[in-house]
């Protein structure tokens, strides 16, 4: 008998690449300093970039998409998660794209497409690869990506769902919907591996095992 092949076990389809970490700086005055992550979502059929930054970016995003082999025409998809001018800045830079802006989806000149995010439904992108969830809270028509499967497990583009990996003593001085934001971070830590957040470095999520079992003990 011939020997059998080696079974191929598929890697991850999409890689998740944050080509700009955000940032915001509060100053003595009350201003701040600040600009939105940039993420970049490639390797499958689709190619998503999350997030735009600010306007002030344009003359560099073009060339940290190149920095992974994408131009702005080869974007298929551009999730700006609400939209604050550090997030949804650069948004003409991606005319062929489909765009989604919070909860406005469009795609070509002008053409609004429905959906169900504000009635708390996702869209699915990729079928059991990349979806828009709606999470709103930090503004009403707010959104957060979920990609599965990748190199990194489940890992949510966020927006300013998470300002950063440490932000407690912060996000709800800068929430429209406390409440309603307390639960989608909630929904967000329990399903992600990795979260990336709109104004720091990505931050993997560390669950308590056993916690339940300590209490109940």
């Amino acid at each position: 008998r011939a020997p059998l092949a080696p079974l191929a076990i598929p890697g991850p389809l999409y890689s998740i690449r944050v080509l700009r970490v955000g940032y915001n700086s509060p100053g003595p005055d009350g201003s701040s300093r600040a600009d939105g992550s940039v993420t970049l979502i490639c390797g499958g059929p689709l190619t998503v970039l999350v997030d735009t930054g600010g306007p002030w970016l344009r003359p560099r995003l073009p060339g940290l998409l190149a920095t992974h082999g994408v131009s702005p025409s080869d974007v298929t998809h551009v999730v700006v998660t609400h939209g604050h001018s550090d997030h949804a800045g650069n948004l003409n830079l991606f005319p062929e794209a489909a765009l989604l802006v919070g909860f406005d989806l469009s795609k070509g000149e002008g053409l609004y497409l429905p959906h169900g995010l504000a009635e708390g439904a996702p869209l699915v992108l990729h079928p059991g690869h990349l979806e828009v969830a709606p999470t709103p809270g930090h503004t009403r028509a707010h959104v957060s990506l979920v990609a599965t499967g990748t190199e990194m497990g489940t890992v949510v583009v966020a927006g300013d769902v998470f300002e950063h990996g440490e932000d407690e003593e912060e996000w709800e001085a800068l929430s429209e919907e406390p409440e309603t934001q307390r639960r989608s971070r909630g929904l967000m830590v329990a399903m992600a591996d990795v979260i990336v957040p709109g104004h720091g470095p990505p931050f993997r999520v560390v669950r308590e095992w056993g916690k339940e079992e300590e209490e109940e003990g």
